[in-house]
């Protein structure tokens, strides 16, 4: 969020000092910090487009069309995050932070000279070499989805990566982290619940990789107002830390970017009116994406399994291609448009009374519309078991006398 403020502010003309307490990425050996990748939508994008850089981060980005489900029994199924045009992207962390922090936004004429062009062709064949080489390798699993192993109280997640591998994170509560002491203990907590990733990861390499990152606390921000006066504003994770999952912490963080910049057009680069005006925007709706942010956890861990959850999202996206306009999933609010976050809350919970009201309705119209029916086919099975022996006498005077007919 610190380097695409710098864009923004860099694109005004203003000169940007970044400060970073870690060693700079772009030099490091080792990149320190969280490995889960970071999930780019909607949000996001129209921010980085605002600066002109979404497309250089998104071709590094892998799309994601629904979550990829992994049954104890090794048994998978898809639950779509939209329509079939929707997606969001994997995109590597290390890699973005790189990407804006050797943004350029030139003030003066640039031209390409013969020693550029001789560059830029050697870079050319080198990254033919290496989509050649990665040409050699595949998937092992899916790429196109993010996979969750939910399992109630804890889960696993894979996010896919340019270089064809995944990232894996697992969500548990810290006492059963601290069980697993020993590589066996490992295998042995993967075999009872991710059999199906054993193969995929290695039995060594999950013994030694399981232990090269300690487990690490998730934390979450609110904060009252975001601003000092007119000389200091918050932004990002230092306002507003999120769980990681909605996949909307660096999308906030980069809309509060993209907010204050279209403040900034608003009020004529007065900090002075801008920095109380974002406190006042930004803080209702970082406070809804973080509680929206612990409720999804539960979703993806435990309602994931639910077949009642599975119907209800059927049920609201029949609703939504059916009046789109008037029923939006809360996911597609979120995730792939810029409807403030607590007027995307607000509007959820009006469609989750109007939608369950109607699931009421309609579930107990039809359980009496049943017993009714019931009644009058029993009333006329009571008369036919009353009056059965009549009727079957009738029948068979009627068959001997077919019968009679026939042999005369």
């Amino acid at each position: 969020v610190g380097a695409l403020n710098a864009c923004f502010f860099a694109r005004r003309g203003f000169h940007v000092d970044v400060y970073e307490a870690r060693e700079d990425i772009r030099v490091a050996s080792f990149a320190r910090g969280r490995s889960i990748n970071l999930a780019l939508s909607h949000r996001g994008r129209q921010a980085l487009r605002a600066v002109g850089m979404e497309d250089q981060i998104v071709s590094k980005g892998i799309p994601m069309r629904a979550r990829r489900i992994h049954t104890p029994t090794g048994k998978k199924y898809s639950i779509p995050y939209g329509k079939k045009n929707q997606y969001i992207l994997s995109v590597d962390r290390a890699n973005l932070n790189r990407e804006l922090l050797t943004g350029k936004f030139p003030t003066k004429q640039s031209f390409l000279g013969a020693l550029s062009l001789l560059l830029l062709l050697l870079l050319l064949l080198l990254l033919l070499l290496l989509l050649l080489l990665l040409s050699f390798f595949q998937f092992a699993m899916e790429p196109n989805y993010l996979h969750i192993w939910p399992r109630n109280t804890f889960m696993m997640i894979a996010l896919p990566n340019m270089d064809k591998s995944f990232t894996c994170t697992l969500f548990m509560p810290f006492e059963e982290f601290e069980k697993l002491t020993t590589g066996d203990q490992v295998l042995d907590f993967f075999q009872t619940y991710f059999p199906d990733s054993i193969p995929l990861i290695g039995e060594r390499e999950l013994k030694r990789d399981y232990f090269l990152l300690p487990a690490q606390a998730m934390i979450s921000v609110k904060c009252s107002s975001y601003h000092i006066a007119s000389r200091c504003v918050l932004m990002g994770d230092a306002a507003h830390a999120v769980v990681p999952f909605y996949g909307q912490g660096m999308n906030a963080g980069f809309e509060d970017c993209l907010v204050f910049d279209e403040l900034m057009d608003q009020f004529h680069n007065d900090l002075g009116a801008c920095l109380p005006e974002f406190s006042r925007l930004r803080v209702p709706d970082d406070h809804a994406i973080s509680d929206l942010a612990m409720y999804n956890y539960i979703e993806m861990r435990e309602h994931v399994n639910s077949v009642w959850f599975i119907f209800r999202k059927h049920v609201d996206n029949f609703l939504h291609a059916l009046m789109p306009s008037t029923i939006v999933p809360l996911y597609t609010m979120v995730t792939f448009t810029r409807i403030r976050y607590h007027e995307a809350l607000q509007r959820w919970k009006w469609q989750k009374k109007v939608i369950n009201g109607g699931l009421f309705v309609t579930g107990a119209t039809g359980l009496i519309g049943m017993y009714l029916l019931l009644k009058w086919l029993t009333r006329d099975t009571d008369f036919c078991i009353e009056n059965l022996w009549g009727w079957s006498y009738h029948l068979k005077s009627i068959g001997k006398l077919s019968f009679n007919a026939q042999v005369a």
